[in-house]
């Protein structure tokens, strides 16, 4: 069973939410919306779709979202917006890499898909693979993908760190202490970092893995799954991506 399977609950589900910001929130949507060529009523498909920050606005626009998370706590979130609001969403609680495709609906064809907020780094080399195959599977002729990640090689090497700490939490709210220790395993490009998450006297922990790849490396597993890489972008904006940028954006098409 593969880490993120008893990841995503409690304390790290409340961190992760109180660290997203409104502004970047919209900085993503802009990017979506820019680079991803979908209209009103148009198919997306939200991989590691979390308690919904970029799916539920997107189904307020009029696109038909799909998303998919293996949260049961983000997932129920959803799934009651949704259906307040009426919304064209489909919430579903599952493991992307293992479920039925007939689980994403009778007709599992989706004119767009995407992959935010650093869950792209998940995999190794053969997952990854099969990751990128399934979406690109999943997608119609011409069909847009966007994925982020954070956790590039030019990006987390060049200024990596064994240990950090933060306060995590908007004001009023009671912060959440969340302290890293990293280890790098340079033999299988892989980072294994051990959370610790405080609140309120409350301590839980976690054991999270990334794996690291070079650009070049994700472009050719891209290529090697059907889906041409187009641009590659080093901020949300959309700035070309340079050895050193935070993160990467890497926009592709179903060849």
């Amino acid at each position: 069973m593969a880490w993120y399977h008893n990841f995503f609950h409690g304390l790290p589900q409340d961190a992760w939410k109180a660290a997203q910001t409104e502004e970047q929130t919209q900085l993503d949507l802009e990017l979506l919306v820019e680079t991803l060529e979908f209209g009103p009523n148009d198919r997306l498909l939200d991989i590691f779709c979390g308690y919904g920050r970029h799916a539920l606005p997107l189904a307020r626009m009029g696109a038909r979202v799909t998303g998919v998370d293996i949260s049961e706590e983000y997932i129920a979130e959803i799934k009651a917006v949704a259906k307040a609001e009426k919304l064209p969403l489909v919430a579903i609680m599952d493991d992307f890499m293992t479920m039925p495709e007939a689980d994403l609906g009778a007709n599992a064809s989706f004119d767009a898909a995407y992959c935010l907020g650093n869950s792209f780094s998940f995999f190794p080399r053969s997952d990854m693979l099969a990751f990128l195959t399934r979406i690109a599977g999943l997608l119609k002729q011409g069909g847009q993908f966007l994925a982020h990640s954070e956790m590039i090689a030019e990006s987390i090497l060049p200024d990596y760190q064994a240990r950090s700490w933060q306060p995590i939490g908007h004001d009023g709210d009671e912060p959440i202490l969340f302290l890293v220790e990293n280890e790098y395993d340079p033999r299988d490009s892989r980072i294994d970092s051990h959370l610790t998450y405080v609140r309120a006297g409350e301590t839980q922990t976690r054991t999270a893995q990334h794996f690291v790849y070079t650009l070049a490396e994700l472009c050719r597993l891209f290529s090697e799954a059907g889906l041409t890489v187009v641009d590659c972008y080093g901020t949300v904006e959309g700035d070309m991506f340079t050895l050193g940028d935070e993160a990467v954006w890497i926009v592709a098409k179903k060849s």
